[in-house]
């Protein structure tokens, strides 16, 4: 693969996500072979062939030349492949037409600018993966598994996830409406996203104190090019600094590139077993080691949520089994397949599932996902929906949105006595005192100052360390 297409797969991942793209581990060498023997064709016969070839001709020629109306050749040919593409019912394979790659490719020469997240087309819908750390998304409210219905007020039925992509995506400062629908939720939701630019920086290193030990964080946002080089960097100083115990966050992290994951776990996990296998559809395996005599002198523990997909996954399968460590925090995402994209020769792509990647034991974690080995949730309001504000919600009312501003509130220290939708006597003066707390107007009704006031509140205090219940309990099974 070209630098210009790994480039431009990484812009799509940047600039939105796209897990159709960047979530997607593209196992490729640096020679630009395939780390794995790919299967042969189908063993048809070449009559076979030629008749099957002879049929889409004949099919071709008769819309051409016999159709009511004149057809446009060339969306012809897009709408044969874009047809067999569909037949497979595999979300992470995609055609991407010369017009749509080109309009990537053009953001090669500018920032990467959108919302910042990772999305995949699931069961027709274009779908969140995860929102990147600190993103316009992850700020609005948006979560893994939100189903986008709607862009700017028009459906996007029958649009593929490039063509979905391209209008979801925009100037930093501009505002696009995603009209989304979340499992579990009965009414729609209307989430207003304003663009800004996407950081680059993948890695993020922090170091603490428990029990009079010190121990290193190092958090990774998704799977870049530089990701490896820069955890390599993080890790040296916070062992050059004496850490006791090692703890990796890819909490929300959609993943990335498999070259990435591969340099950090060769840090991590000793040559006796393999870090990651890769199987065809042959059912042939081939088995990835890494060089290291040794594991660390210290204890590690890796931190996922539902968020944590692809590379992610790989990362925390292999420290797991291979190296034995307790994966703290929810089970992840499930993605198990292996994409590769090719040039087709006239400035359009074709990415296609082309192997599956298996955990040390052999263990095929898609649609299923890894189990953590100590379950560890965050507090209720850290799940809490926004409250979708259309009107002013008072006393005796009940609805889902009042139920959310309950678990909120709760989670702010305001008692609203109940978490059930009804607007009771305790519900309005839980709503009163948050109100003068926050210097609003004391009406004890939830208008829309009073919302957007809960909802800012509740995204600092789930950006609050202190309230992060899942990486209190890795710092508690890290010296357990």
């Amino acid at each position: 693969m070209s630098r210009k297409v790994v480039a431009l797969y990484m812009v799509l991942s940047l600039l939105l996500g796209a897990s159709a793209t960047f979530l997607a581990v593209q196992l490729l060498d640096k020679n630009e072979q395939p780390l794995v023997q790919q299967p042969g064709q189908n063993k048809g016969t070449a009559k076979e062939d030629t008749d099957n070839l002879s049929k889409i001709g004949q099919a071709y020629n008769m819309i051409l030349s016999s159709y009511v109306e004149k057809v446009d050749e060339k969306k012809l040919i897009e709408g044969a492949i874009q047809g067999m593409v569909s037949t497979l019912n595999d979300p992470y394979s995609a055609y991407m037409d010369e017009e749509t790659a080109a309009q990537f490719n053009e953001s090669l020469e500018s920032s990467f600018e959108g919302i910042g997240a990772e999305v995949s087309m699931m069961e027709g819908k274009v779908t969140i993966v995860a929102p990147f750390k600190d993103s316009p998304a992850e700020k609005s409210g948006l979560k893994p598994n939100d189903q986008i219905l709607k862009i700017d007020g028009e459906s996007i039925e029958g649009l593929d996830l490039y063509e979905a992509v391209l209008k979801i995506r925009g100037e930093k400062g501009s505002v696009v409406m995603l009209q989304v629908m979340r499992p579990g939720v009965t009414d729609l939701m209307d989430v207003k996203v304003t663009r800004d630019t996407i950081p680059i920086e993948t890695v993020y290193t922090d170091l603490k104190e428990y029990n009079n030990k010190k121990l290193g964080v190092i958090e990774i946002t998704s799977f870049a090019n530089d990701t490896a080089e820069d955890f390599v960097v993080g890790l040296n100083d916070l062992e050059d600094k004496g850490i006791e115990g090692l703890i990796i966050d890819v909490r929300g992290n959609p993943g990335g590139l498999l070259e990435s994951v591969e340099e950090i776990l060769k840090q991590l996990v000793t040559k006796d077993q393999p870090y990651v296998q890769i199987e065809n559809r042959d059912g042939e395996k081939q088995r990835f080691f890494s060089t290291l005599e040794k594991p660390k002198d210290y204890p590690i523990v890796v931190l996922t949520n539902q968020g944590s997909a692809s590379a992610s996954e790989i990362l925390a399968g292999a420290l797991k089994e291979a190296g034995g460590y307790d994966i703290v925090g929810e089970k992840t995402f499930g993605k198990g397949t292996v994409q590769q994209a090719r040039d087709m020769g006239d400035g359009s792509n074709l990415k296609l599932t082309m192997f599956k990647w298996l955990t040390p034991d052999g263990n095929w974690i898609h649609q299923k996902g890894i189990e953590p080995t100590v379950e560890a949730k965050q507090p209720e309001y850290f799940y809490a929906n926004p409250i979708q504000f259309e009107s002013e919600l008072t006393q005796n009312m009940n609805s889902e949105k009042i139920k959310n501003a309950q678990i909120m509130l709760n989670g702010l220290g305001f008692d609203p006595g109940r978490e059930d939708g009804y607007f009771s006597g305790e519900t309005v003066v839980a709503v009163t005192a948050f109100q003068k707390a926050n210097k609003l107007e004391e009406t004890g009704t939830i208008n829309e100052k009073t919302a957007g006031a809960l909802e800012a509140k509740v995204i600092e205090s789930i950006r609050d360390q202190q309230n992060d219940q899942q990486l209190k309990k890795a710092m508690e099974v890290l010296f357990k």
